[in-house]
């Protein structure tokens, strides 16, 4: 990422004074390729990591592998997923596998504790070690063994780059966005799958698409809308109990998708009529430059610009209160300042 041309985005006080300001950039984009609104430099060219997930499956999906293999709307929505690792998470993973005729020994995502601090705290209690279905992405690389299976291509290095599983995805990933696939930036992500980088207009151009594919081939459009409906069905299998992406989606109540990446990166693509009736399709990606350890920035900056696109109403604001801005307190629960937005969106 160049670090150019950002804007501020949120800034914490403590009492009268400004202690910090988080920068960053955003892109608003409808399906036909137009910047609606932008924040900063709209073609800020960073990797848009685990938010990649929903195009990432996308030509397992248009390819039949629903279908092939019975894959349930529940168990598609964790193949777009930066899950908690639940035993419900876990579960579905197991169910992906079995149906495909892989294990959790053939994911290559490795292990981590999961996020779920109750899932956590209890596998502490009784001694239970993490194991890669617990992993955020094991719901993305079962689909990635799904697809190599649906398309008899061998499993044991489906995440090299070079591997025919990956160069499909990055081929339809760069048609979705509209950005040449030998421009990507690749990289490897925590995951070690493959991450491409891009400009932030095109990355929502992407989601636009996603959310309203009427352009797009019939056998595409068609994986677009079961990938959509999937997640907005099922936001709990998208990340879980109380986290963000899934507690925007459940206020959304079928006018959006939203999920969000490593490193600051948030993506959100609002369905037709989401701002109301005749409303375009948009996408919308942006980026915190400081990485958003703790994650202040995107939350907020998610529901303040969706407050200020029309889409989140007062009522919906309010549900998501523990995102928004909000008081800053000490460790002795006495209010020392505020967390805010401090951005207009500029219309393009």
């Amino acid at each position: 990422m160049e670090f150019a041309n950002l804007v501020p985005l949120v800034e914490a006080t403590r009492g009268p004074v400004v202690e910090s300001i988080m920068c960053g950039a955003a892109a608003v984009v409808d399906a036909g390729n137009r910047l609606v609104a932008s924040l900063g430099d709209p073609d800020t060219f960073t990797y848009p990591r685990s938010t990649a997930k929903p195009l990432q499956v996308l030509p397992f999906v248009e390819r039949g592998g629903l279908e092939q293999f019975g894959i349930t709307d529940r168990e598609l929505s964790l193949m777009c997923a930066s899950h908690a690792g639940t035993d419900d998470h876990a579960a579905v993973a197991e169910s992906i596998q079995r149906k495909v005729g892989v294990t959790e020994a053939d994911l290559l995502c490795g292990k981590h504790p999961p996020y779920d601090r109750e899932t956590l705290y209890r596998m502490i209690r009784t001694g239970e070690e993490s194991r890669p279905n617990r992993h955020n992405c094991s719901g993305k690389h079962s689909g990635m063994l799904a697809h190599a299976q649906l398309r008899g291509w061998p499993i044991e290095d489906y995440i090299n780059p070079e591997h025919p599983l990956q160069r499909t995805i990055i081929q339809v990933f760069a048609e979705m966005t509209s950005f040449p696939a030998e421009k990507l930036a690749i990289g490897v992500d925590g995951c070690s799958a493959p991450v491409f980088a891009l400009p932030l207009r095109n990355f929502a151009l992407g989601l636009a698409r996603l959310c309203d594919p009427d352009d797009l081939a019939p056998e595409r459009a068609a994986a677009c809308r079961k990938i959509t409906h999937a997640m907005m069905t099922h936001p709990d299998m998208v990340s879980g109990p109380g986290r963000f992406d899934t507690r925007l989606m459940e206020v959304g109540r079928g006018r959006l998708i939203a999920k969000g990446g490593a490193e600051g990166y948030q993506g959100i693509g609002l369905l037709p009529g989401a701002m109301g009736p005749g409303s375009p399709a948009l996408g919308i990606a942006f980026k915190a430059a400081d990485g958003d350890l703790g994650d202040r920035v995107r939350p907020l900056v998610a529901i303040e610009l969706l407050r200020q696109l029309g889409v989140l109403t007062p009522a919906d604001t309010e549900e998501l209160a523990g995102f928004a801005a909000r008081p800053l307190y000490n460790w002795r629960k006495i209010p020392i300042g505020e967390l805010r937005p401090v951005f207009n969106i500029q219309a393009a």
